[in-house]
């Protein structure tokens, strides 16, 4: 069986990268294949999970292999197949084969069409990788898949403004999920003191015996896994990026907004259920925040005039409720809902453009008004302030611009300064003497040790915040963006454990994925001398090439699982004490808005209605 599994995890990967090369032109032969290799991999799990009941569904427990191990950290690989494991993956399995096959005729003669149907299948992989994933680790390199399919998905209509724009919105708020989960895998190597798996928090003693001595510190790891699956769930605060996730085609909608992706933080839950159910005050945070989305979800979706809205809002309200069902200890229940959510809201989606056009002729022959609803037994003006608030969707986006998206932009203006000049005569020689400082710390004081990394990872933020709010130079944005790995690697290396193999390890990506950007951006400069980043200019159409390799390069220095950033970030994080949470938060906070900064200069480099009026140029809103 375990060899089965096996199979079950690489099979979609092997399909992706064989679809990579697949004709663009053999529509047929693209969709084909995709059709097969996610049906034979939806019949051979229902068939393990039969197989699996015979043998009385015992969980199993695969520890691959280890990418890194050094005396205080062992970063492995671990796949965990249970009931929760067993549901996730046969749901998934089924709608992808189902929208697989839809897709098959709805995106006919769509220039995109393999595009599509590759992303799909990464979708896919990363998704199988995700519910099989046995520890935070593994299951955050399915969590990073899906939140570029997620932005390549929202963007397929590249060359309209608002996809693009709301794709870039997407990716935003998964980003804030990332701090998370980066936080909370932080806290979790201090208090188990290992790369915890999670079939050993199974344990109830274990669990005990670790909270009893440190119970704030479990409950800021329960705290940042529900921030984590607020973002990714579309629960209050981050609820509105879900409805304009539906600019991307219809399949794509049903299969990552109404089924899988958007119950992905659900999963986290459930997966982590025996480590915060102990804890009171998680639990509270928990069904509070899911009961109050299920209320103002429910209330938005009675508003949109848009069909697609009012499915993703009534989503966020099920998955709302299933929170609460989880707070309040109803696992197997919460299971049920997911299931019969992710059919009903795929369902309603596929069937969306057909239904819009007959409730169009209902209106005209059969339509009766509702003599009586919930709002007749409101106040008028109980009734008329929920109305107002729904339209407006609570102000969700204009309380992100204000507390997160303004508040970084405007600390970025704040340091115009550093332009070009400034980085080579100021920031490097300043970077310099903090090498120094670090060779000879052992002369220094030990209070002002004790500060420097925390300053250090400041600078590193502060240069962070000024590439995100950069504009014109994109030599400067990239530049700042590569150097603030440096900074933080400084920083880092405070900490007597760090070791010169162990930095060499993470700027080697750093360095491979800044020098190929380097190159990008400087051809596309002697072919296109006015890019920058005031707006969107849609090079991809006469440059793909360069656009597939910038993409990389920027998701090589974002840490995405390509090249050894992603292993070397949670290296620097292994290196961080308990009791340095400033360090933590600088270093989490700089990753995370840097990979925000990265994607914008894709999106605004390559995306979007072409700045050449010899080219179609669609309309800014649809």
């Amino acid at each position: 069986m375990e060899r089965i599994l096996e199979l079950l995890i690489v099979w979609p990967f092997a399909a992706f990268l064989i679809a990579l090369f697949l004709p663009k032109e053999n529509e047929k032969l693209i969709s084909g294949f995709t059709f097969w290799m996610i049906g034979i991999h939806f019949f051979t799990i229902l068939g393990l999970i039969i197989y699996w009941g015979t043998q009385g569904f015992h969980s199993v427990n695969l520890k691959e292999f280890s990418i890194y191990e050094s005396h205080n950290m062992n970063f492995f690989i671990d796949f965990y197949f249970d009931h929760v494991t067993a549901v996730y993956c046969l749901v998934g399995a089924m709608l992808t084969f189902l929208v697989t096959t839809y897709s098959r005729i709805y995106l006919h003669r769509e220039s995109g069409y393999k595009r599509f149907f590759y992303t799909i299948l990464f979708f896919y992989a990363g998704y199988t990788l995700a519910v099989f994933a046995g520890n935070l680790e593994t299951l955050f390199i399915g969590w990073e898949i899906l939140g570029l399919t997620s932005f390549l998905l929202v963007a397929f209509y590249r060359e309209r403004y608002l996809p693009v724009k709301n794709a870039f919105k997407v990716f935003s708020i998964y980003r804030i999920g990332d701090v998370g989960i980066i936080l909370a895998m932080w806290a979790s190597h201090h208090l188990w003191h290992e790369n915890i798996t999670f079939e050993k928090i199974q344990n109830y003693e274990l669990v005990h015996h670790h909270l009893e001595s440190h119970s704030m510190f479990g409950l800021f790891i329960s705290v940042m896994i529900l921030l984590a699956a607020c973002a990714k769930s579309a629960q209050f605060p981050f609820s509105s990026w879900l409805p304009r996730a539906m600019e991307g085609p219809t399949p794509s909608s049903a299969i990552f907004y109404g089924s899988l992706s958007v119950h992905l933080g659900l999963f986290l839950l459930i997966r982590t259920m025996p480590f915060w159910e102990h804890q009171l005050i998680a639990r509270i945070l928990i069904g509070g925040v899911g009961l109050f989305t299920a209320a103002i979800g429910a209330s938005i979706g009675r508003v949109q005039s848009s069909v697609k809205s009012q499915i993703a809002y009534a989503s966020v309200a099920q998955i709302g409720l299933m929170f609460f069902e989880l707070a309040l200890g109803f696992e197997t229940f919460a299971l049920f809902h997911f299931a019969g959510n992710a059919f009903l809201r795929t369902y309603q989606l596929l069937v969306s453009p057909s239904a819009v056009s007959y409730l169009i002729r209902e209106q005209f022959y059969h339509f009766e008004p509702k003599h009586e609803n919930i709002e007749t037994h409101f106040t008028k003006k109980l009734e008329y302030s929920l109305f107002l608030l729904s339209i407006k969707e609570y102000n969700m986006d204009e309380l992100l611009d204000k507390l997160l998206w303004k508040p970084f932009k405007n600390l970025g203006n704040l340091l115009r300064f550093i332009n070009i000049r400034n980085i080579y005569f100021i920031t490097i020689p300043t970077f310099l003497v903090g090498v120094i400082l670090q060779i000879t710390r052992f002369n220094l004081p030990e209070v002002i040790v004790e500060v420097l990394p925390e300053i250090f990872a400041l600078t590193g933020l502060f240069l962070v915040f000024r590439a995100y709010a950069g504009r014109r130079n994109v030599f400067v944005v990239w530049t700042l963006l590569v150097m603030n790995h440096f900074w933080v690697t400084l920083a880092i290396s405070f900490n007597d454990a760090l070791t010169m193999y162990e930095i060499i390890f993470h700027l080697a990506g750093v360095v491979i994925a800044g020098t190929l950007g380097y190159v990008v951006l400087w051809k596309m400069y002697k072919a296109e001398p006015d890019i920058d980043l005031n707006r969107f200019q849609g090079h991809v159409y006469e440059y793909p090439n360069m656009a597939a390799l910038f993409l990389i390069a920027c998701l090589g220095l974002a840490g995405f699982p390509i090249t050894s950033t992603f292993i070397g970030e949670d290296i620097l994080f292994s290196h961080v004490e308990y009791d340095q949470i400033f360090l933590a938060f600088y270093l989490a906070l700089g990753f995370v808005i840097s990979g925000i900064a990265l994607i914008r200069m894709y999106a605004r480099i390559f995306l979007g209605p072409h700045l050449k009026r010899y080219h179609a140029v669609a309309q800014r809103s649809s």
